[in-house]
């Protein structure tokens, strides 16, 4: 404690809470920008940060990945575009409740869910970084492939409609990810001969192309339509209470999310994107109503935005205690860690005691100092969006869209698949798909077939071939999880089912 108190002085100078604050700021702008994402924000600055004696640069850049993971929320939420992959299931219940006049208290919710879920993050890395790391080194890729089997389960919550369409949508993503070079053998896949496919689909570019671009060709046919129902953003009173209600009123969502967020973003390769998923799955499981999911129902809200800032604590464990980066702006830090002088791993806790307490004690403050400016900026941002009108917002948000796209890694074939994904989620739209379903199998498509393959290497290795995805602890658990969460559905509607029958009887 003594150490946590020390750390906790030289962080609360007034050099570094200014910086802090400058540095989520930019993080919220970069992370509301759609195709800016977080690790593009944090190696931006890491430049900025040689001169800046240790503690300082690392809070900066600590701020900033913060920043950056909550931005996103605005986007999803105003425009039905997720700013980072992060922010993919925000867009689910967000969008809705901005076309129901409540986009103020949905940035509201998302603010107070992302901060408390950022802290619980953060804690988790304090207290539980060691324990943690073991348990995420015990994951291989047998563990990994289930880890991806069971992220997509979640296809029959977000398919509620149709489970049929779902399951297609989530085998389209899964096909689309097999486009470029496999992970193992090196196999040129799909590429149609394009050269700039053989690095895979930019997975940024087809997020934008799914959800963004539908909805703004849907906005720009009802462009002499009204946007939002007739609701006076300056007339609605309590709208901040509501927000806070919706939180932490029934806790048992907020809590389950922020530790699925820490625990998902403790593991190498995985990060918000999914865990924003699975935490908006169990918040529907666990609901006494789930059809109202997608509808604009809050505690989707809470659950993906809790879980998702969670990771941010999460993802410095395997970094902090055993200099494995658990996300990519993780490894961006860890650069910045070694030109500080700083190795990461063992060394951290022991030469540099202080100096990583201090960063640690530095993502805290900025979780706080990140709810203030939600919450002073969440009021001015929806209403300069919903008082844009549609023919000026449309072409506006195109454009980012675009140079967002470009932007990922200066190719002008992502700006492309961007815009064919678009037209392919509009018609998929009209037809009934879900996106979600499709983004899903795309995310998870790399981490399943990588997991697998190897994992089938080593059982071969092992002479034990398909057996060794059986016989681990650890998949043995993830395996019940699974067949749980798949069949949860089909359960649910049996049980309903059968207590209708009950009261007519």
């Amino acid at each position: 404690m003594d150490i946590i108190f020390q750390a906790l002085m030289s962080v609360l100078s007034i050099k570094n809470l200014l910086l802090m604050t400058v540095g989520i700021s930019a993080g919220i702008i970069a992370g509301a920008l759609p195709g800016f994402s977080a690790t593009m924000a944090v190696a931006l600055i890491v430049p900025f940060t040689f001169t800046m004696d240790p503690i300082t640069g690392l809070a900066t850049l600590g701020a900033i990945y913060s920043g950056a993971i909550f931005g996103g929320c605005f986007s999803a939420i105003l425009v039905n575009t997720p700013g980072t992959p992060s922010s993919i299931g925000t867009t689910f219940d967000g969008f809705p409740m901005t076309k129901q006049g409540r986009g103020e208290e949905a940035i509201y919710t998302a603010t107070f869910a992302s901060a408390g879920g950022g802290v619980i993050g953060v804690l988790a890395l304090i207290f539980l970084s060691i324990p943690l790391a073991k348990v995420a080194l015990k994951f291989g890729p047998p563990e990994y492939f289930w880890v991806s089997i069971f992220g997509l389960t979640i296809i029959a919550s977000l398919a509620s409609k149709s489970l049929l369409k779902g399951l297609a949508g989530g085998f389209f993503g899964l096909l689309i990810s097999m486009i470029g070079i496999a992970p193992i053998g090196g196999d040129v896949r799909f590429t149609m001969g394009i050269s700039s496919f053989q690095g895979g689909v930019e997975v940024l570019s087809v997020l934008i192309g799914f959800f963004c671009i539908p909805e703004m060709l849907k906005m720009a046919g009802d462009i002499n339509k009204q946007k939002l129902e007739d609701v006076n953003v300056d007339k609605q009173t309590g709208v901040l209470m509501k927000a806070f209600l919706n939180t932490f009123q029934k806790p048992i969502n907020f809590i389950k999310s922020s530790v699925i967020g820490s625990f998902v973003g403790v593991l190498p390769g995985a990060g918000g994107n999914i865990a924003n998923l699975v935490a908006y799955n169990e918040a529907q499981r666990s609901s006494k109503e789930p059809e109202t999911f997608g509808t604009g129902n809050p505690a989707g809200l809470v659950a993906t935005e809790s879980s998702n800032n969670a990771t941010v604590g999460g993802s410095m464990v395997p970094l902090l205690t055993l200099g494995i980066p658990g996300s990519p702006p993780a490894a961006i830090l860890y650069g910045a860690l070694m030109l500080q002088g700083l190795k990461p791993g063992p060394e951290l806790f022991t030469a540099n005691v202080k100096i990583t307490y201090s960063f640690m004690i530095s993502l805290l403050i900025a979780q706080i100092l990140m709810l203030f400016i939600g919450l002073f900026t969440g009021k001015s941002m929806y209403k300069i969006v919903t008082k844009i009108p549609d023919r000026i917002l449309v072409p506006s948000v195109i454009f980012l869209t675009v140079l967002g796209s470009y932007a990922i890694r200066n190719n002008v074939m992502d700006v492309v698949v961007m815009m064919i994904s678009g037209f392919i989620g509009y018609i998929l739209k009209e037809l009934g798909f879900h996106p979600g379903p499709i983004v899903l199998g795309l995310i998870l498509g790399p981490i399943a077939e990588k997991g697998f393959v190897q994992g089938y290497l080593m059982g071969k290795a092992s002479g034990q071939s398909l057996l060794i995805f059986f016989t681990r602890p650890i998949s043995i658990i993830l395996i019940i999880i699974t067949i749980f969460s798949a069949s949860w559905p089909f359960i649910r509607a049996w049980s309903k089912k059968k207590e209708k029958g009950a009261v007519i009887n």
